[in-house]
């Protein structure tokens, strides 16, 4: 498994993030991202820390950590900056929490962050056709998720990306110790949004396509 979306304590995670990296390891994973939440009140907080703790993890076990962020609940006009300035402070992933249809998240939001360029839009709801085919043009990745909730609308996103030619990611938005999941587990997740085994191993090589770019 490689998993590109968690979460820490250090938004509304349960998890330290050194635990949440072991735990991870210990049930197969070979990376794991950790993308807290950030608006502008914390953004230069979390990432230094997390840039911290991932190094400090990579110099001793073999998974690998990530250091990203989880751009959530924005005034979609404030994505393409705050964008920059995650990538400045040194967020080797960023994510946007997407128009999930079980939160009030801003219309246009899922067009802004396709338009800034990050790496993943996280569950996106019901994404229009039209951002789908903008995300393929624009290299974003769409996200798959297991996440309770979130989850509803895989069908509608695996739909309309295959359609489009977009590419997909598989992801579980962890934010406690049970949304860890198996490579079973998230077979399953992809089966239930109406995907095959091979594309459930595009998925996979998706991310190891968005880790290589990082060095």
């Amino acid at each position: 498994m490689i998993d590109l979306h968690t979460h820490s304590i250090f938004s509304d995670g349960e998890l330290l993030p050194s635990e949440l990296v072991r735990r991870a390891e210990v049930i197969g994973y070979q990376a794991v991202a950790i993308t807290d939440h950030a608006d502008t009140s914390n953004l230069d907080w979390i990432i230094p820390r997390l840039i911290q703790v991932c190094r400090d993890l990579n110099s001793h076990w073999q998974v690998r950590a990530i250091p990203g962020i989880e751009l959530t609940h924005l005034p979609p006009a404030m994505i393409g900056s705050l964008t920059s300035r995650a990538r400045a402070l040194g967020a080797q992933i960023v994510l946007v929490h997407g128009e999930t249809i079980v939160e009030p998240v801003l219309p246009g939001t899922n067009h802004q962050a396709i338009e800034a360029g990050v790496d993943i839009l996280a569950h996106p709801g019901l994404i229009s056709e039209e951002d789908v085919i903008f995300a393929r043009e624009k290299g974003v990745f769409l996200e798959i998720t297991s996440r309770q909730g979130h989850s509803l609308s895989n069908g509608h996103v695996a739909r309309l990306a295959q359609k489009a030619g977009a590419q997909l990611v598989l992801n579980t938005d962890t934010h406690f110790l049970e949304d860890l999941i198996s490579r079973e587990k998230a077979l399953k997740v992809a089966w239930g949004a109406g995907l095959r085994p091979e594309d459930f191993d595009q998925m996979l090589e998706n991310s190891r396509k968005i880790i290589s770019r990082l060095g």
